[in-house]
């Protein structure tokens, strides 16, 4: 998966568990769906309109009522799915699973998985801001996925992160392909 798109599934809180769900084996219908996931309707129906505008699900012809549609992954869902299952696979408690669904978690998870400069971060996930970038980052050193090193023998001391424990394991699921 390329880091565009990433950015884009990620963008909506619920757009993982919905393709992990499908992933399992839960029924594409939206009544399923919405209990497996906990989401309140409105943030539900939001995160599912927008991963059909990603194409990675589309509605199922012939199937459903057409107020109660059902939906089905497309080929490049299917992917996609496989890669958020493994990604809250990853996470060993549910407690900390509520942190997947902010924004900037995964793709950042997704870019250190060597050593990166603050710098190389935001270059890398371009439409992320510096207040957007530095209260993720700090959010997920305190879960202790992320480690901040600071390097003092360049001439300049200069902080690095990489994510570690549980971050690891996410970068690992997600194989971003650079």
């Amino acid at each position: 998966m390329e880091i565009e798109l990433l950015v884009k599934l990620t963008s909506k809180a619920w757009s993982l568990k919905i393709l992990s769900l499908l992933h399992s084996g839960v029924p594409g219908r939206q009544a399923a769906l919405i209990a497996a996931t906990g989401a309140s309707r409105t943030s539900f129906a939001s995160s599912l309109a927008h991963l059909g505008q990603l194409g990675l699900l589309e509605k199922n012809p012939g199937h459903g009522h057409p107020l109660r549609p059902e939906f089905r992954l497309t080929k490049k869902g299917i992917e996609a799915a496989a890669m958020a299952h493994r990604i809250l696979e990853a996470v060993p408690d549910d407690t900390a699973v509520h942190l997947l669904r902010r924004s900037w978690v995964v793709p950042i998870l997704a870019v250190t998985g060597t050593p990166q400069r603050f710098s190389n971060i935001r270059s890398g996930l371009a439409p992320v801001t510096d207040r957007a970038l530095s209260q993720t980052l700090s959010i997920l050193e305190n879960q202790d996925w992320l480690k901040r090193d600071i390097i003092v023998s360049a001439r300049t001391p200069f902080p690095i992160y990489h994510a570690a424990n549980t971050g690891w394991h996410i970068n690992q699921a997600i194989g971003l392909s650079f």
